[in-house]
């Protein structure tokens, strides 16, 4: 017997709820046992290192940070809206899918970051680490809170040599952000969404009832 195949509609659910429990699990997990600038080495290119910032993606910081809040709340409900639409069409690959949906929960993930962190955690001295639902208090108020980073892979590093214009003497690493999961799932979805599915973003919508057979 066949089995049923998944929703457009289930299968963007799943994606979502996945991507924001492990991403918001380690960040719980991090805050937790780290204190703040902490660092463990998995291996000699992996790094967990606990940091926290108030803009976006891989510790960038543009404009100001309630302006950057409700940009990403917006962001997450067109988003949100956008997956909604997609659960009929059937002119849809479910690569497609899964990319939009990843977009959506590494958004989502770093939103709860903004909103509830100030609240829920402090933001003890050193060497101290932050407590969940302190009974003092957070270190901030609602919508305020920092997004915690922790994923850093330096893969290599040198210091350039002292004859070179302005960059001589200087020690390099390759690579020096320091990210989340949540900016993983929304970096990695797009680079694959412009690479292989770009021509759906302007495609003409279909309510159709029957889902795609390719996975492609």
């Amino acid at each position: 017997m066949k089995m049923k195949k998944i929703s457009n509609g289930w299968l963007a659910t799943i994606v979502v709820v996945l991507v924001i429990a492990l991403d918001q699990a380690l960040k719980v997990w991090v805050k937790t046992h780290f204190y703040y600038g902490e660092s463990i080495d998995i291996t000699s290119w992996f790094k967990l290192q606990f940091i926290e910032n108030n803009g976006m993606a891989f510790g960038m910081e543009l404009g100001s940070k309630i302006f950057l809040t409700w940009f990403r709340i917006i962001a997450v409900a067109l988003f949100i809206y956008y997956l909604y639409k997609l659960r009929t069409r059937s002119d849809v690959p479910r690569g497609y899918i899964v990319c939009i949906a990843m977009i959506t929960a590494g958004a989502m993930g770093n939103v709860i970051d903004c909103i509830f962190y100030g609240v829920i955690f402090n933001a003890p001295s050193f060497p101290d680490v932050a407590q969940l639902f302190p009974p003092g208090g957070g270190y901030e108020s609602l919508f305020n809170g920092r997004v915690v980073d922790m994923l850093y892979f330096p893969l290599c590093e040198w210091d350039w040599p002292t004859w070179m214009p302005l960059c001589g003497g200087n020690h390099f690493v390759f690579f020096q952000p320091i990210f989340n999961i949540a900016d993983s799932a929304l970096s990695v979805s797009v680079v694959v969404l412009i690479i292989f599915y770009s021509r759906f973003l302007a495609a003409p919508e279909k309510t159709d009832d029957t889902t795609p057979d390719s996975d492609n």
